[in-house]
């Protein structure tokens, strides 16, 4: 049919055969070999008709390189009313992974088997987008519209064999013959002379949906979507399957897919999903670098940060060594990672057999000579560099020649710590975001003397344990860290200037942010800023009030935030609720008329530009430096590490939308009006703001 797809006779059933690799995406020649096909066999000798794809998985979705450009006939909707319409019986035979187009591709054959080990879903709400070729209308058709929902608005895959409960796989057959078993299974439903199975035909019980189920749905959608419009959409498009006909639904979803695409919300989350990709590839670092073979690792510092580095590695099958400086320390390191994993148990999420599996995986010791052996260790001790280093002079003393040593420090210089090591080529920064069994990112710090090969083994051991990985070079703070520095002390002077820490957190969440800063301020601990600042004080750092007056005295009045139930906010003791307190309001009118601060009403736009302008504006220094190798990779990092909202697509996407004249010119402004302490623009943001240009049109003159 063509050079993507191919067709045969085995006995009575043609054999369609997709082999577009590496993922059998949905490309035009994909679409119109297979839209040929079944146009073909239509007259042909066949009885019935069976879908199977070549290589590691079904069709995996769409055609990414496609992206943005001018569609190409047959249009995917146009290839599925083809498929439903065979006049013979078309089975669709899954494995690996049918997502996207590829499970709606499935939907419109009237029959579809798969291996216990596939998995499929409708993921196109990360990309800000939804289904857009039938899949809001067949889903709810055959799993009900409540599990539909679920399933389309978070995005996630199922197993096939929970896909089959839910009538979306008609059969799942564990064999290591799929396209075999497929024929035998279409031959079975020609011999009991089984119907064309459309789902179009399908018709849901309107009257079994309770009176104002859609509206509560959409009340809970908007507590985790916050804001993103996709979500909402497809709440409509499954309304549009319940009233109306299957033409007149598909139509409704056609204009809500238009319409999601169009949104600069889906621009920003279709940029994330690239950025991840390309914040994987080194500058000048040739694809084909070897790399080290890492089949055990160890840990130094058994803490909360150590304990969730070790479950990552355990989670997929690698052994782990943890190191504690005693038995008592390294018992009550071990205990968190049981807890950690019992709550997932507890949960659902994991049986009892996967956990001991997993727990077999780490052990325990004080000894450096039992990490002899390892081909990875990363430290995860206190963020004190003399501790630093000394580890590091340990380590260099008994790990083997060509292991890597990794510090997950979120501030400290990596050169400095490799210095204290003979084999600084060996050495790396890998930060981990706590928890660390949870957080996504991974920021790779490639030191000074950092060996090629030693950062694509971070980068390939980054990707297998489920991390997103963005390289920086050595700062203070590296990327994540040196930026958030701005955001948060002007959390804080936004207070003295007049806001409560309600309307600054209001702001920041009506923004995108999961939590505004001072309340993550309070869920992270008070004392832990208030520790770090008293050890640069003692350093000899002149630190001003203004940026941190007010957080200290709630740290000095006890007031440690969450762990305490009071911080910025007082917090019920049962629910964790935050609630206003009159007695922080007086405390920062206290501290504003100490620094002379004449307070005012600040209104929620000046709020988000103080919030997040700064994060723009370190970026661009950022980029001037060469610490980050391109601006989306700043966004990467943003959106995985720190809760940047993808619908924002991260700080430098959300500047290049804003308008970096727009971004530089407040900046200016808020120079003007609050002095230029804080608001001296980057050389880079300014040259480009009077050039008209872009963080993006300037990446593409540094490749």
């Amino acid at each position: 049919m063509s050079k993507v797809v191919s067709y045969e006779l085995v006995g009575n059933i043609g054999v369609i055969t997709v082999d577009n690799p590496p993922v059998n995406a949905l490309s035009h020649a994909l679409r119109e070999g297979l839209q040929s096909a079944v146009n073909a066999a239509q007259d042909d000798a066949s009885e019935a008709l069976v879908l199977v794809c070549a290589g590691r998985t079904f069709i995996a979705g769409a055609d990414i390189t496609e992206f943005g450009k001018p569609p190409q006939a047959p249009s995917l909707p146009d290839m599925l009313v083809t498929l439903e319409n065979s006049r013979k019986l078309l089975v669709a035979a899954i494995h690996g992974t049918a997502l996207g187009g590829g499970l709606e591709t499935a939907l419109a054959c009237h029959y579809r088997c798969a291996l216990p080990t596939a998995k499929v879903g409708l993921p196109e709400v990360k990309l800000g987008i939804l289904p857009g070729a039938g899949g809001t209308q067949r889903v709810p058709r055959l799993a009900g519209v409540k599990a539909a929902l679920d399933m389309m608005t978070s995005g996630n895959p199922i197993s096939a064999p929970q896909a089959s409960e839910m009538n979306i796989i008609d059969e799942v057959v564990d064999t290591q013959d799929l396209k075999a078993a497929a024929i035998e299974y279409a031959k079975s439903l020609v011999e009991s002379g089984a119907p064309l199975k459309r789902v179009r035909d399908i018709k849901i019980d309107a009257g079994s949906i309770e009176p104002g189920f859609f509206a509560g749905y959409r009340k809970k959608l908007a507590a985790r979507a916050r804001g993103q419009i996709a979500s909402d959409r497809i709440v409509s498009c499954v309304e549009a399957a319940v009233k109306l006909p299957m033409d007149e639904g598909l139509e409704v979803e056609r204009k809500m897919f238009m319409e999601c695409v169009q949104s600069p919300q889906s621009q920003a989350m279709r940029h994330v999903f690239f950025a991840e990709r390309e914040a994987t590839k080194i500058k000048g670092l040739p694809a084909d670098t070897p790399v080290r073979d890492i089949k055990r690792v160890a840990i130094v510092g058994g803490g909360t940060m150590g304990g969730g580095i070790a479950m990552c590695f355990a989670n997929v099958g690698i052994p782990v060594t943890m190191l504690e400086i005693s038995d008592e320390a390294l018992e009550r390191g071990l205990g968190i990672i049981r807890k950690n994993y019992s709550i997932t148990v507890k949960k659902g999420k994991m049986d009892e057999k996967e956990m001991g599996e997993r727990l077999a995986l780490i052990s325990g010791t004080t000894d450096y000579n039992d990490l002899a052996s390892v081909d990875l260790v990363i430290e995860a001790v206190f963020e004190n560099p003399d501790i630093k280093k000394e580890v590091f002079t340990k380590l260099d003393a008994v790990c083997k020649q060509g292991a890597i040593l990794a510090t997950n420090t979120s501030y400290q210089n990596v050169d400095d710590i490799a210095n204290a090591t003979k084999r600084p080529q060996d050495v790396v920064g890998m930060h981990f975001f706590s928890p660390a069994n949870v957080m996504k990112l991974l920021e790779v710090v490639r030191a000074e003397h950092t060996a090629d090969d030693v950062l694509a083994t971070v980068m390939k051991v980054g990707k297998k344990i489920g991390k997103v990985c963005a390289l920086s070079r050595v700062c203070y703070g590296f990327i994540g860290n040196r930026m958030l520095t701005g955001y948060g002390r002007q959390a804080h002077m936004l207070l003295l200037d007049g806001a409560t820490p309600a309307q600054i957190d209001a702001a920041a969440e009506g923004f995108g942010m999961a939590m505004g800063p001072l309340a993550m301020s309070d869920l992270a601990g008070l004392d832990v800023g208030y520790k770090a600042r008293q050890a640069r004080e003692a350093e000899g750092e002149v630190m001003d009030p203004a940026t941190h007056c007010v957080a200290s005295a709630l740290v000095e009045a006890g007031r440690l935030g969450q762990k305490s139930a009071a911080g910025y906010y007082k917090y019920d003791p049962q629910t964790r609720a935050r609630l206003e307190d009159p007695e922080v309001t007086a405390l920062i009118e206290e501290h504003a008329a100490k620094l002379g601060i004449k307070r005012r009403e600040i209104s929620d736009e000046e709020i988000v530009a103080r919030l997040f302008y700064p994060l723009i504006n370190e970026g661009a220094l950022i980029l001037e430096e060469g610490i980050a190798q391109r601006p989306s990779d700043i966004d990467i990092v943003y959106v995985y590490g720190y809760a940047f909202p993808a619908a924002k697509g991260g700080p430098m996407f959300f500047a290049d939308q804003v308008g970096l004249k727009s971004v530089y010119e407040s900046i200016l402004q808020f120079q003007k009006e609050l002095g230029p302490k804080y608001w001296q623009p980057a050389p880079l943001l300014e040259k480009l703001a009077k050039e008209g240009s872009s963080f993006a049109a300037w990446a593409k003159t540094q490749s």
